[in-house]
């Protein structure tokens, strides 16, 4: 009785542990801040989550950049200035969509090179068959029709 009173409070315990994630700070009460707070969120991506930007996930690190951000805005920096504290701190990847620059243009351009590179080795393995004989097996011809 005991250990499965302890396996559902534990069980609760972990699933609740996403929750504590959840930013609970309250928003800005001015529209203008709120409004760039929504936008920068949008635009800066979760370093554990890295499909979702950090308006939309709850993991730990996503709360704590939003604090950061929210931070940052209420001390008055600019947009650009919190892009810019966030990029230095963490890397062009923080950004939904990195500028495309020295140091970005893999993030840019990798996925066409990879997808070239595909397509150009199939088309070699493509004409390549296509330019083998076609072999003719009486064997299989012979018997198709016939029955053991």
């Amino acid at each position: 009785m005991f250990i499965k009173i302890f396996q559902s409070l534990f069980l609760a315990a972990m699933l609740a542990v996403p929750a504590w994630a959840i930013d609970s700070a309250p928003a800005f009460e001015d529209p203008v801040l709120l409004a760039r707070y929504d936008n920068l969120t949008r635009q800066l991506r979760c370093l554990v989550c890295l499909n979702d930007s950090i308006a939309d996930s709850n993991a730990t690190l996503a709360g704590d950049l939003r604090h950061e951000l929210r931070e940052q805005l209420a001390s008055g920096k600019s947009d650009d200035e919190v892009l810019k504290f966030m990029t230095d701190r963490y890397g062009a990847f923080v950004m939904y969509k990195p500028p495309f620059e020295a140091r970005t243009w893999v993030l840019w351009l990798g996925p066409g090179i990879f997808l070239l590179g595909g397509l150009a080795i199939a088309i070699r393995i493509i004409i390549k068959r296509a330019k083998l004989p076609i072999e003719d097996n009486d064997s299989n011809n012979s018997s198709e029709g016939d029955i053991a």
